[in-house]
């Protein structure tokens, strides 16, 4: 199979260009930032009976839609598909579609969309293994699970239909019988989209030039892909995860010695809560990593990882109903908040560092629906406002070596656009306040 190598700021322990917007509208989203959960629901809308060969299974919560930076609101979610038979099943096509009307198609990915051993990033190889790795085929072996990343967009909310369907098309047994490969075709999954409300939070950074790596919806990169087996399911707390790195007003991380933390940008820099909240978690002491060693790669690092510490010196804030902001690979003893202690939006929290398993300094931040680093559902969110900067090209990035060298802007608007309630997508440069 063909290599794939693409630059990790950090992984699971576990195992395009620049796009001129406009900007999402506001009053089309859900706009109170502490709004209790809202229970969403799919009944109303069945499936027809059918043997159906490959079984579909939602991972995670239901759907909440976003406004990201290019000027769509996006809809980001996983499935495990199962063949439940004994004979190979194989994915063609796997459309979405609306429960209402399944005659409309919402989003399609066949293809290169779902395997290509070509392909490092880009829209390709949606279609993985368990948990998350590359495969040669859409072929799925008898009694085998597969993940999928779906992700699309929509120009507004009244264009997205409350419910969503799968359809499955490919080869795969026809009976119970099983008996050989057929061609199949039929819809499973009835998907409710989620009405909580939006989290709206504010930066955890301040200052220019800050690049969203990692973030979404990008597959061939983390953490879209950070699909992990724990506590008996499949989960991924990381969907919406950013890794928020600095440069230099040239583009470059680091200037001087790479192999020193202290020649990086953005080390040291202030971590700021990005709501009112109060802490609930805290890892503080771990020793900072040395540039351009990412500690899982190498054996004698690996063995001191943890689940307990893989993400370095962290903070866990629960900043209220049912939604928590977790900062990871802080520096060793900048924590500056206990346990119980209660904050203020825009109160630092901690220094930025590069601690746990990570290779260069970065804050990588993200919210979730539970307190657990591991447990917890990934939850998208939305900026108070920032200005919105451009693209870095992700080739820049997946070509790079591990301390991040070269210059990355060459993607920058001639001047900054100011966005407010958007969620920065992956590789976007981006100036806060």
């Amino acid at each position: 199979m063909t290599s794939r190598r693409v630059f990790r700021l950090a992984i699971p322990l576990i195992a395009a260009g620049a796009v001129l917007v406009v900007g999402c509208s506001a009053a089309a989203l859900p706009d109170a930032t502490n709004a209790p959960p809202v229970e969403v629901s799919a009944a109303g809308v069945t499936v027809p009976d059918a043997f159906t060969a490959v079984t579909v299974a939602t991972i995670g919560a239901p759907p909440l839609p976003f406004p990201g930076t290019d000027g769509r609101l996006h809809v980001v979610y996983d499935l495990q598909l199962t063949n439940a038979t004994q004979v190979p099943a194989a994915v063609d096509r796997i459309d979405v579609v609306d429960g209402a009307d399944p005659e409309r198609t919402i989003a399609s990915f066949s293809g290169a969309a779902l395997v290509d051993p070509s392909c490092t990033f880009g829209e390709c190889n949606r279609l993985r293994g368990l948990p998350a790795g590359y495969i040669d085929s859409a072929v799925i072996p008898p009694q085998t699970s597969r993940v999928v990343f779906i992700d699309f967009t929509v120009d507004s909310l009244d264009s997205l239909p409350p419910v969503l369907l799968h359809r499955i098309a490919g080869t795969g047994a026809l009976s119970p019988a099983f008996g050989e490969p057929g061609a199949m075709e039929y819809l499973a999954t009835p998907l409710a989209i989620s009405r909580r409300a939006l989290p709206v939070i504010a930066p955890p950074v301040r200052g220019d030039d800050w690049i969203a790596l990692n973030g979404c919806c990008e597959p061939g990169f983390p953490h879209r892909s950070s699909v992990m087996s724990v506590n008996g399911k499949l989960n991924n707390s990381q969907r919406f995860a950013i890794d928020w790195k600095r440069t230099n007003a040239a583009g470059a991380f680091y200037s001087g010695d790479k192999t020193s933390n202290d020649s990086y940008i953005d080390y040291g820099a202030d971590i700021l809560a990005v709501a009112d909240g109060t802490v609930v978690s805290i890892l503080d002491g771990m020793a900072a990593n040395a540039p351009g060693v990412l500690p899982a790669h190498d054996p004698e690092l690996a063995a001191k990882l943890t689940v307990e510490n893989v993400d370095g010196n962290h903070v866990v804030l629960d900043i209220g109903d049912g939604v928590y902001a977790m900062y990871a690979h802080l520096i060793a003893g900048s924590v500056t908040v206990e346990i119980g202690d209660t904050v203020t939006a825009g109160q630092v929290l901690g220094h930025l560092g590069n601690t746990g398993n990570a290779n260069a300094s970065h804050l990588h931040f993200q919210l979730m629906d539970g307190p657990s680093l591991l447990d917890s559902d990934s939850l998208p969110y939305a900026l108070t406002g920032f200005d919105y900067g451009g693209q870095v090209a992700p080739e820049l990035i997946a070509d790079a070596d591990d301390y991040l060298t070269g210059t990355f802007l060459q993607g920058a608007l001639p001047r900054p656009e100011a966005r407010t309630r958007q969620l920065p997508l992956g590789f976007a440069i981006v100036d806060f306040p």
